[in-house]
């Protein structure tokens, strides 16, 4: 079904693949055939550096969702913004029910309306569309680049290279900076055969997500999807796998291009934006991810990660024992919060689940949803505690599902169809019964991406699955069926794109900034607080400490009930770590009043009494420290932090509570690395085993010199940790730009701005 090259590849005519087992005959050399891939084709069209090694990029446009572009636009006010230089979208898709909060969301969503109009932006109102898929119809261009506030910003499938970044990334462009980044990787995705009816697009990511995610055979990579089988799929199809890559942790995607997506373009008006892509006739890659298409089957991630997946064939045949193994990782995902069971979903030797969704940029595409009513057309879902809700990705699918009758078909089954949102992928809305299983066609699979509370004791759980089968299953009345299972006539209807609605609906600015508009602010949007600078020397106390493989954004700052506070900086760094670690927020605090204490010219000995023995340890070694040369602070501990989300509030939550540093073996996530250094937090690194720490929760650590070390690029930063006596401990920054050492330095990127503009 998958297989993964264990060496570089060159791929010849688009077609044959040759491994680079070192003495192959071919016409040109590495280095030659790698500047054949489109994605540095593409990058060099971009990077203003003049060395492709080293790239800065400058991107075509932007777009942000309401519960990442008030952030956006604070920063850039705060660091000189007087214009959006280039087409910059907000459209409101997270926060879009203004059903949490009072007040809080729509003012949200007029502030982003009146922004758009003095700083010459398009504004996409809630219920249109969400933020992928207004971009893939309106945005997305061949050869173009596209920066995103969400971490599923990809649009590789049209053409288009897409990145999602943490916010501040988005300021750097909006103030005429550059995104910096070294060369990536480019993996090629070679698609051979021809998906089996009733296969969909999720069961093809899936399929490559479980294949890829634990070796991190494509980690911060560029994936490029190449093959035969790239033309048996429609440009719906393509879509679908293409932004399920995020889930791979790689860097960014593209596809080669053909008829199809040219006819997606026509669809929507824009042939003019259509550009074929292909591969040189000789070009290499790092490896290869060879997908027999014609061997995928009907696919399940269970719970909590895109990567758990297993055939849905298999899990039917060990259901027990599946269930089980869930259950035991599920100790981990949970740390023991919750009981936690799936044994009690087997009836009558079947899989039973309460709640079926389809819905987002995965999700709620045409096609998709045309199958799944092709599907349940003539069944439903019955009385008992099984519910069916479709979302339509855009308010032109939903039109064109009415009136070519697939919405009728869904709702004579019982199905709720609800208007775009993003809502069942990040937590907010159609939360299911304690202890429910949720299958979603949508991106992530996370603890509490059901919207379920761990600290009130709560707990229910999504398990991945294509449109299709979980139509299939809606039409069994919840229990668990592959698509493949249903014998069903497809009707492959053909979408008609109406544009009217955005004309009608969308303001857009076309560019054209109106300084004299007065910005709508509400109660809680919020500056970002006054941030200092790296001090010359930095005692932090560890006040977290994760050991879990991998740690999720989702766990450094929750989604769902948070995104009516993302607008309000102290407001929601009060729920930070609230799922895994609850007292962070008030060790982190009590920390803070020495730093406080400090800023403010007293002494940070009374404000912190812990602090006392902790300085006289310090200073037996090391007599100047003390006044006006020290900073204090906290840091956590975690092994693989960073994984999933884009958005910049893990960090910068962190941040406002006094934090200086996170520790880790290694960031899942470059986004996640790169939202630390914007945020002036150092993004230590460890060598040592994190089941044999040199520190532990509680304990502080010593960095004499820091700034002078981020200053001279050194590889290696001494350490102490502080007891009696001072252990020394080695700590390491990787790789840093200038400029994130300069960012680093100044305390975070507001404040590197007001220093250079």
């Amino acid at each position: 079904m998958i297989k993964l090259y264990d060496n570089g590849v060159y791929l010849l005519n688009g077609a044959e693949l040759v491994e680079d087992t070192g003495n192959v005959q071919v016409p040109l050399s590495k280095e030659e055939a790698a500047q054949n891939t489109m994605a540095y084709s593409i990058l060099q069209a971009h990077n203003t550096s003049g060395n492709m090694k080293n790239l800065q990029i400058k991107f075509d446009k932007l777009t942000s969702h309401d519960i990442t572009f008030v952030g956006i636009i604070q920063t850039a006010r705060a660091s000189g913004l007087q214009k959006f230089p280039i087409p910059y979208v907000l459209t409101n898709c997270h926060n879009s029910l203004c059903a949490v909060g009072g007040t809080i969301n729509e003012d949200d969503h007029m502030f982003g309306l009146t922004c758009a109009k003095k700083y010459g932006g398009v504004y996409v109102p809630p219920h249109q569309a969400v933020i992928h898929q207004f971009a893939r119809e309106m945005l997305a261009g061949g050869g173009k680049m596209i920066l995103g506030s969400d971490s599923h910003t990809r649009y590789g499938a049209l053409g288009t290279m897409a990145m999602g970044e943490g916010g501040p990334e988005l300021v750097k462009q909006l103030l005429n900076k550059t995104y910096d980044i070294k060369m990536p990787g480019v993996i090629a995705i070679y698609l051979d055969g021809e998906p089996a009816k009733g296969v969909g697009p999720q069961d093809v990511a899936l399929a490559i997500i479980g294949a890829v995610f634990k070796n991190g055979y494509v980690n911060n990579k560029v994936m490029e999807f190449v093959g035969p089988g790239v033309k048996k799929l429609s440009a719906d199809f393509r879509i679908g796998v293409d932004v399920m890559t995020t889930e791979t942790t790689c860097l960014s995607s593209i596809w080669t291009t053909d008829e199809k997506v040219e006819e997606f373009y026509e669809i929507h008006g824009r042939r003019e934006d259509y550009k074929e892509l292909n591969p040189g006739a000789c070009t290499y890659y790092d490896g290869c991810v060879y997908v027999n298409l014609s061997e995928i089957k009907p696919m399940i991630a269970m719970p909590f990660h895109p990567s758990n997946v297993y055939t849905i064939d298999e899990l039917n045949a060990n259901l027990k024992d599946i269930l089980h193994d869930v259950e035991q990782k599920a100790l981990v995902s949970l740390d023991g919060a919750v009981e936690y069971s799936l044994q009690d979903k087997i009836r009558d030797g079947r899989l039973y689940v309460e709640q079926g969704i389809i819905a987002g940029c995965a999700g709620g595409g045409f096609e998709n949803i045309c199958a799944a009513a092709d599907i349940i057309k003539g069944h439903n879902i019955g009385s008992d505690a099984f519910t069916f809700s479709v979302y339509p990705a855009s308010m032109p699918i939903y039109m064109e599902l009415v009136k070519n009758g697939a919405v009728a078909d869904l709702m004579e089954a019982g199905t709720v169809v609800k208007t775009a949102f993003c809502g069942p992928c990040f937590g907010a809305g159609d939360t299911p019964a304690n202890n429910a299983l949720s299958i979603r066609h949508t991106t992530r699979n996370f603890p509490n991406r059901e919207g379920s509370k761990l600290q009130s004791g709560q707990i229910s759980s999504v398990a991945l699955m294509d449109a299709r089968s979980i139509a299939a299953t809606a039409a069994n009345k919840g229990f668990l069926t592959p698509a493949t299972a249903m014998d069903v006539e497809y009707k492959g209807q053909k979408y008609h794109f109406d544009g009217n609605i955005y004309a009608n609906r969308v303001f857009d600015s076309h560019g054209t900034a109106d300084p004299d508009v007065e910005i709508q602010f509400g109660p809680n949007i919020k500056d970002w607080p006054e941030m200092s600078a790296l001090p010359e020397n930095l005692i932090v106390k560890v006040v977290s400490e994760i050991h879990d493989p991998v740690t999720t954004t989702d766990e450094l700052i929750p989604s769902g009930e948070t995104s009516s506070y993302r607008s309000n900086p102290l407001g929601l760094a009060e729920f930070a770590l609230s799922r895994k670690d609850p007292a962070y927020v008030g060790r982190a605090k009590e920390v803070q009043k020495a730093q406080k204490a400090i800023e403010a010219g007293t002494c940070p000995l009374d404000a912190l009494e812990e602090l006392k023995p902790v300085m006289e340890a310090i200073q037996k070694a090391y007599p100047e420290v003390g006044k006006g040369n020290i900073g204090v602070g906290s840091t956590i501990f975690a092994v693989k932090p960073g994984d999933g989300s884009a958005r910049e509030q893990a960090a910068s939550c962190q941040k406002v509570l006094g934090g200086w540093a996170n520790i880790a073996v290694e960031y899942a996530t470059k986004r996640y690395r790169s939202n630390l250094i914007n945020w002036g937090m150092l993004p230590f690194l460890t060598d040592a085993d994190h089941e044999a720490l040199p520190f532990k929760n509680g304990d502080y650590i010593f960095v004499p010199d820091v700034r002078k070390a981020v200053e001279d690029k050194a590889e290696v930063i001494k350490a102490y940790v502080v007891g009696d006596e001072l252990k020394e401990i080695d700590l390491r920054l990787g790789d840093l730009t200038d400029a994130e050492r300069q960012i680093i330095l100044d305390g975070c990127l507001i404040n590197y701005y007001k220093a250079t503009m």
